[in-house]
């Protein structure tokens, strides 16, 4: 069936990653008309298989891709003040070896191979330091402390290495709940007016009387809308390539590179709340990361990935390659069999012509034209710490086409639920608990690291564990996947377990299995409208 909507929005957002979703954020907090459609879940693909950081990207230093860090490192601590709920500080552990080396490729390595060949590829301690002060100095850092100096041995960094490891260094960074993120920008841009379609391709689009006239199906149902807008933004990640020419009809020879970045987890592998920063003997690092509180994140890789339509999946050889790494350094070995759940996105950067994956620019890329009747700014590339800068660069573009100049807020405004100080966690949760007296802390600081002040509206009005629903385990209870479906765009079991929260690794399959079929019959019923 076929439905018209003859209102003409402003602008028609093609992907619901961290990108389109922090655009139709930016944009209707402007005063614009907004719609978004997502032919998946909102964050469903490479916004919630990233390393989970807020980082200025230390090792793309020796890229001297100084704009971009600079960049990312100034919007860590902007990122941090608006959702201290789903960030917070972490330091990093640089554990020093003398078998470190620099990638070949990177200019750093090729300068040092003509000003001190006696080096031979080696990433000397001296350099990293120079590096760690350009990180620590370049982003104007107020709120992360500076860069020190460790010895391991008897220590509790350097218990879990090699006693062949002595010294370190340790760093500042944040981490992220990269689906979480995502999904609080699509729901402050619905509260502030835009429409946001999950779960709807968009199938054609053409331009008529320099207005485009936009074709959605709806994945679930079958059901097709047509839209009107003045101007698209192509924020379709790994597919913007293909919007722009199979939906849009355009010929470019702007491109993304499809890169695979693949993730273990395995259960806690160190006793401290510190990350480690692994140095690799080809050149290439590692995160080992601690990990909603009992488990281990370990990643990168860098892989060329062919398609976007081919989903990702960590292969075999990527997790023996990220295995064997840390092998490299951590005293007790870890095998396959200690690997409880892996995951992998694939990065679209845009296509510079780099000789490898791990090369290939960080740097955002965005594009407009005209000339197909109809204004479409298009995004390549981007990394999830300069999303929300990226949305600025791409309201510049959108303003400029549609006669506008609003000005941007999004600096200062915290997402849903971040509305208190980054000091103030803990005073949050002992707020949480206080209120709700069935409520240990663990749980009440698992649903304010999800969801911070709105925690207690999730719960509203209970005064017992009875109040809150069927139990489905790990502390999920009806009443939040109620508000997940009503206020997260939830449909599905996995969107609950695997994005809105990690609850998946807590879980078993006839649990989930169990969500799955509750969540469908409400969904069938009148009690959740979509």
């Amino acid at each position: 069936m076929h439905t018209q909507d003859h209102e003409i929005s402003d602008i028609f957002v093609i992907g619901g990653g961290v990108n389109g979703c922090g655009i139709a954020r930016d944009a209707v907090g402007r005063g614009f008309r907004v719609v978004l459609a997502e032919m998946g879940d909102i964050g469903g693909g490479t916004s919630s298989a990233s390393t989970k950081l807020f980082h200025g990207g230390l090792r793309y230093l020796e890229y001297f891709e100084l704009r971009l860090v600079r960049e990312a490192l100034k919007e860590r601590e902007v990122l941090l003040t608006n959702m201290p709920h789903i960030s917070w500080p972490m330091r990093f552990v640089l554990p020093l070896r003398d078998d470190m080396r620099f990638d070949v490729a990177t200019p750093a390595s090729k300068v040092l191979g003509v000003v001190m060949p006696w080096l031979k590829g080696r990433r000397p301690a001296w350099v990293i330091r120079l590096g760690l002060y350009l990180y620590d100095t370049l982003g104007g850092r107020k709120i992360l402390p500076p860069t020190t100096s460790l010895t391991l041995p008897n220590t509790p960094e350097g218990v879990p290495l090699h006693p062949v490891m002595t010294r370190a260094y340790e760093y500042s960074d944040c981490w992220v709940q990269d689906a979480r993120l995502v999904v609080l920008n699509a729901r402050d841009a619905h509260d502030r007016g835009a429409e946001i379609l999950p779960r709807n391709k968009v199938m054609t689009a053409t331009p008529e009387n320099g207005v485009w006239k936009i074709e959605t199906r709806d994945q679930e149902t079958g059901a097709v809308r047509t839209h009107f807008a003045r101007l698209i933004v192509n924020a379709a990640g790994p597919w913007v390539g293909q919007v722009l020419g199979a939906t849009l009809g355009q010929n470019s020879n702007d491109g993304v590179r499809l890169v695979r970045g693949s993730h273990i987890v395995t259960k806690r592998l160190f006793d401290h709340d510190k990350a480690y920063f692994f140095q690799g003997s080809d050149g290439r690092i590692i995160f080992a990361i601690p990990y909603e509180t009992d488990f281990t994140l370990i990643g990168t890789t860098d892989v060329e990935h062919v398609s976007a339509d081919d989903s990702p999946r960590c292969s075999d050889k990527e997790r023996d390659y990220l295995i064997d790494f840390m092998n490299n350094y951590m005293k007790s070995a870890i095998s396959k069999d200690d690997v409880i759940w892996s995951y992998s996105g694939v990065r679209p950067l845009y296509d510079d012509g780099a000789s490898n994956a791990s090369a290939a620019t960080r740097e955002y890329v965005i594009k407009s034209t005209t000339s197909l009747g109809a204004p479409v700014v298009s995004v390549f590339g981007g990394k999830i710490t300069t999303y929300r800068r990226l949305a600025e660069a791409v309201l510049d573009k959108v303003q400029s086409h549609l006669g506008r100049d609003a000005q941007s807020w999004t600096k200062v405004a915290p997402l849903p639920g971040g509305d208190f100080p980054v000091t103030g966690v803990d005073a949050v949760i002992d707020a949480l608990c206080d209120e709700f007296l069935f409520m240990d802390r663990p749980w009440a600081t698992r649903l304010v690291r999800c969801y911070g002040t709105d925690a207690r509206k999730i719960y509203s009005g209970a005064t017992s564990v009875s109040d809150l629903g069927e139990c489905f385990g790990s502390t999920l209870f009806a009443a939040e996947v109620i508000w997940l479906m009503t206020h997260e765009f939830a449909r599905t079991a996995e969107d609950v377990v695997w994005r809105r929260t990690k609850l998946g690794l807590r879980l078993n399959n006839d649990q989930i299995e169990i969500i799955n079929a509750w969540m469908a019959d409400r969904l069938t019923s009148a009690s959740i409208k979509k």
